[in-house]
């Protein structure tokens, strides 16, 4: 299973150059560590020429390890306050103090770069702006290449089509030193360093009875401004509301206005592993229903942060006493958020294009058989299937017929003929339709393929009347894989246009509200949740909001990785991928017990890869593996 070219003379003087002014930010950022006069004594040395430079990000530097800025050098020359200060923009200073000594006294005292950051694939380049004459002073042009952006409200946004960074920085002579004048609206931080300082964590909030996952950054560490830790960074987001991205779908059940009591800079937990968050008075009224699903919103969102288990939330009232609002415990929340049931099978289809499913006990050392579902599909003759669907309380599946063309709904349970199709497919095409997908709130969703029918098509209900769904920013692009979310705010598609390679995207689920005049469900804000990689291939929803994504870099090798569905990756990835067939793969969404990844292996048919184990063999010749949902 499985597991440069000659430089000029000039050039090269430029690269030597390049290569003392790293050595001397690495020293720098080593000295930081040291003792605060031995900082101040040895590492305040910086370059003084003026041509293009490039300002790497702290490449390989520990997520643990404390950076801090060096202040500026007494009559340091213009080069060197650039370099300073865009060297301070990533250093761990609170309030950013360092990076605020290079600015004219006026912008250290107003600059307020908050939560946004603009984040560049590599480093930032600057270079002197020749050719004009300012009466103030020297004119820098700082630029990059932008990877992504993070909004005032802690979302990721990554950057489509390469976007250029640019700004100027306009130095002036303050107190017969140079000073920043005009520095960046926001943080400006080289992909490394972004990494370096800060982590993606959820938010929650709720689309009707489920919770869905909003991704957001916040500091690893003490947030600069708010003094912060990052739990109550975290905290804070959640009761600013969604990102916007998400927020037209979802709602939050804290009163608007609710905010942590004044002065709250911590939360920490007790010996029973309790989190008490104290509340501002906007809280203080609400009804009791109401104050659990604000529990456990906060359940959700902090419970992964913690090294230690979180096993209970309270809410405290604004009063600054004990008193308490209301509180909910591991078991409770799970009620109250309505959690995707635990599948009790994982499904696939056999050589012999039957629907089977295998009990999932992997803790088992003998190897179990994969019985056909039951109901008509495994009534003699057989109908032969191409793909299927299961609904989350595995009663019911939608199959694809072998040719393709037909989509059925199918009771697993009973026995009888089977029912008509609930599309069938118009076109004179085979293998037009793709794989259906189920959401939580029993919808049945699938694309039909065929040019002449071309779209995203939904059963409500798994019953009703397909519907034709808007999808807004296809751009005439072709559906070729898609999997609703089991909270049913959100879809990911994969997207291929003239035949080229297929993108990953994400699209916002939008229903009617009986507001305005919308009158039919339709996906909206499509954005890559993929962008990194060149070309993908299968995808499937993972626990905690994220995607499971398998594909290839530019000249890579076929990965299978983790990704948040804002389209920053996730470190994690799995193993031995280089041989999966590079079109199908499962996870789960339930977070409460891990179960295997399923994947089809070309060499070796249905494959399983438990938690902390190696891949395995379960089913020789099956495919098309998934899991309810």
């Amino acid at each position: 299973m499985p597991t440069p070219m000659a430089m000029p003379v000039d050039a090269e003087a430029r690269a030597a150059r390049a290569r003392t002014r790293g050595r001397r930010l690495r020293t720098v950022r080593a000295c930081a560590l040291g003792v605060a006069g031995l900082l101040l004594a040895g590492c305040a040395s910086m370059p003084d020429h003026g041509e293009i430079r490039s300002v790497q990000g702290s490449q390989g530097v520990d997520s643990q390890v404390r950076v801090f800025g060096v202040p500026p050098a007494d009559k340091a020359s213009a080069a060197e306050i650039v370099d300073g200060f865009l060297e301070a923009m990533t250093s761990d200073d609170p309030q950013l103090e360092t990076a605020r000594k290079y600015l004219t006294q006026e912008q250290a005292k107003s600059w307020k770069p908050g939560s946004a950051v603009t984040v560049l694939r590599g480093g930032l380049d600057r270079s002197p702006v020749r050719g004009e004459k300012d009466p103030d002073g020297p004119r820098w042009k700082v630029t990059g290449k932008k990877l992504a952006t993070v909004d005032e409200r802690s979302a990721y946004q990554p950057e489509t089509g390469g976007g250029a960074f640019e700004e100027f920085l306009q130095l002036v002579q303050e107190d017969k030193q140079w000073r920043i004048a005009t520095p960046p609206r926001s943080l400006v931080l080289s992909e490394s360093d972004f990494q370096r300082i800060y982590m993606p964590v959820n938010k929650y909030y709720f689309a009707g009875d489920h919770l869905v996952a909003d991704p957001v950054y916040v500091r690893q560490r003490s947030d600069p401004d708010s003094r912060m830790d990052p739990t109550t960074q975290t905290v804070q987001s959640l009761l600013a509301g969604p990102s916007r991205w998400l927020s037209p779908v979802v709602e939050s059940s804290f009163p608007t206005g609710t905010e942590l009591r004044a002065g709250t800079k911590s939360l920490s937990y007790d010996g029973q592993n309790t989190l008490r968050v104290p509340l501002n008075d906007k809280a203080d009224n609400v009804a009791q229903p109401q104050c659990r699903k604000m529990a456990t919103q906060l359940l959700y969102t902090v419970k992964d942060l913690t090294g230690s288990r979180l096993e209970q939330v309270e809410l405290l009232r604004s009063d600054g006493k004990s008193s308490s609002l209301c509180s909910v415990t591991e078991v409770s929340a799970a009620a109250i958020a309505n959690r995707p049931k635990i599948p009790e099978y994982q499904y696939f289809v056999d050589d012999a294009d039957r629907l089977v499913r295998l009990k999932l006990d992997i803790s088992s050392e003998v190897q179990q058989k994969p019985e056909p579902v039951p109901g008509p599909l495994a009534t003699p003759p057989g109908f032969k299937v191409l793909s299927a669907a299961v609904t989350y309380d595995e009663r019911r599946a939608a199959v694809v017929s072998q040719d393709g063309h037909g989509l059925y709904v199918v009771p697993m349970s009973g026995s009888g003929a089977m029912p008509q199709p609930v599309y069938p497919g118009k076109g004179n095409k085979t293998n037009t339709l793709t794989a259906p997908s189920w959401d939580a709130a029993g919808d049945l969703w699938f694309a039909d393929q065929d040019p002449q029918h071309l779209g995203l098509w939904r059963v409500p209900g798994g019953t009703g009347v397909p519907e034709k769904v808007q999808v807004a920013g296809l751009d005439g692009g072709r559906i070729t894989s898609l999997k609703a979310s089991s909270d049913g705010a959100r879809i990911a598609l994969l997207v291929q246009r003239d035949g080229a390679r297929k993108n990953l995207y994400v699209g916002r689920i939008e229903r009617p509200d009986g507001k305005g005049d919308v009158s039919a469900v339709s996906v909206r804000e499509l954005r890559p949740a993929a962008p990194q990689m060149a070309d993908v291939t299968a995808m499937s929803w993972a626990p905690r909001g994220r995607l499971l994504v398998v594909g290839r870099e530019s000249g890579g090798i076929v990965q299978a990785r983790y990704m948040l569905a804002d389209g920053s990756m996730v470190a994690a990835g799995l193993p031995g991928a280089t041989g999966l067939m590079e079109v199908a793969v499962a996870a789960t969404e339930d977070e409460s017990k891990p179960k295997p990844v399923v994947a089809f292996s070309e060499d070796d048919g249905i494959v399983w890869l438990p938690p902390g184990a190696q891949w395995r063999t379960v089913m020789p010749g099956g495919r098309a593996p998934v899991y309810p949902g």
